[in-house]
């Protein structure tokens, strides 16, 4: 079994609890946590390459759960350009790193999930209701 499994449901269930944040804002107004969000985005697009690379057959899991962040946090303008650039931006650095599954990538792949997950729990600690 890998090392892998467990970890991303975990960091899932933290992000689906972190979509719980705040309610919907003004639009375009930036909140306090909007850094670490984009920061998460980026994570979830890393993780959604690295992934598929690495032939876990998760499929679209993590482009589904920035929708899911979308969804929750219901962006506008510039807040949901900034995000969607962020996811795009991890998607799009590692697949002009890697073009197989290797050592180094899952490497990468663990310690972007250990990331993602204490956001996540950072996020939640702080900002949830």
């Amino acid at each position: 079994m890998s090392p892998f499994k467990s970890k991303p449901a975990a960091a899932a269930l933290i992000l689906l609890s972190v979509c719980a944040l705040a309610p919907a804002r003004a639009q375009d107004a930036a909140a306090p946590f909007d850094g670490d969000l984009q920061r998460l985005a980026e994570i979830l697009g890393t993780l959604h390459y690295l992934r598929g690379i690495c032939g876990t057959n998760e499929g679209g899991k993590w482009r589904n759960e920035m929708q899911a962040l979308i969804d929750a946090e219901t962006p506008s303008g510039d807040r949901r350009t900034r995000m969607i650039a962020g996811f795009n931006r991890g998607y799009n650095g590692f697949q002009q790193t890697y073009r197989t599954c290797t050592p180094a990538a899952l490497v990468a792949i663990r310690r972007y999930i250990d990331e993602g997950s204490k956001i996540s729990k950072d996020l939640t600690a702080r900002y949830a209701n």
